[in-house]
């Protein structure tokens, strides 16, 4: 049976259920897990430094295909092979992170679904300026860990800047200091603004849960946050993203 290589930058118990879209997305192409299509699968757990040596495994193995979900998976499988198929679900501009020459010819061995990440940044805090005006600091939970964290930063700074507003940047990277770098916030801090990354989505349930402890307004990037009781989220919801992967490598 043909074999699927499925590396993430996430854990596997919090994505079950966006792994289920994703055998959903393959079904509709006629391939079933177990049936007539093996999935090899590699997680991360957020530590992004482990994705490199994750992906040589997965082209070891000489699969027939690679799903590289969540940045930065996507650039760790580009890195790692430039001949089997990759289908990636990443964060952004895929042209600025390398991964495909153009958008209508993306040309090499990598196509897949981008969502909003870095580009929706203007707008998210476009709805956090009319949900809460009055906020003139806006504090942005950054992972330091994110490799291309400092371009959706900039691009924040940017459209905060245009509003009037301050923007300050609270890093966080480690599930383990969440309480500890919440506890450090600003007084003066009037909205909450999350950064795009994978690694949020793994612990969305205790942030949404800090930031509501806090009563500080949060915009977030997926919806994914508002089902777990977060105030507001612009951006796509992760279930249609892993099944188009899926109906991508079917």
């Amino acid at each position: 049976m043909p074999v699927i290589g499925f590396l993430s930058a996430r854990s596997a118990d919090e994505s079950a259920l966006h792994v289920a879209s994703f055998r959903r997305g393959l079904s509709e192409t006629g391939y079933n897990e177990g049936n007539n299509v093996v999935i090899d699968y590699r997680w991360a757990e957020g530590q992004y430094d482990r994705l490199p040596e994750l992906a040589s495994e997965l082209v070891a193995r000489r699969v027939n295909v690679l799903a590289a979900i969540a940045d930065p998976s996507p650039q760790a499988a580009k890195a790692a092979t430039q001949t089997i198929p990759i289908v990636f679900a990443a964060n952004g501009d895929p042209l600025k992170a390398g991964l495909v020459a153009s958008l209508n010819r993306p040309g090499g061995n990598a196509t897949g679904i981008t969502i909003f990440g870095p580009d929706a940044v203007t707008k998210r805090l476009q709805l956090l300026h009319e949900l809460v005006p009055q906020a003139r600091v806006i504090t942005y939970v950054a992972n330091p860990n994110s490799p291309a964290g400092d371009i959706e930063m900039e691009a924040a700074r940017s459209a905060a800047h245009s509003l009037g507003k301050e923007m300050l940047v609270l890093n966080t990277g480690n599930e383990h200091e969440f309480d500890a770098a919440f506890a450090t916030i600003d007084r003066r801090t009037g909205a909450l603004l999350f950064a795009s990354d994978p690694f949020f989505v793994t612990w969305r349930n205790k942030l949404v849960a800090l930031t509501a402890s806090h009563q500080i307004p949060a915009i977030y990037y997926l919806r994914e946050f508002a089902e777990a009781g977060g105030l507001m989220a612009y951006g796509n919801g992760l279930g249609e993203v892993y099944r188009l992967v899926g109906v991508y490598i079917g």
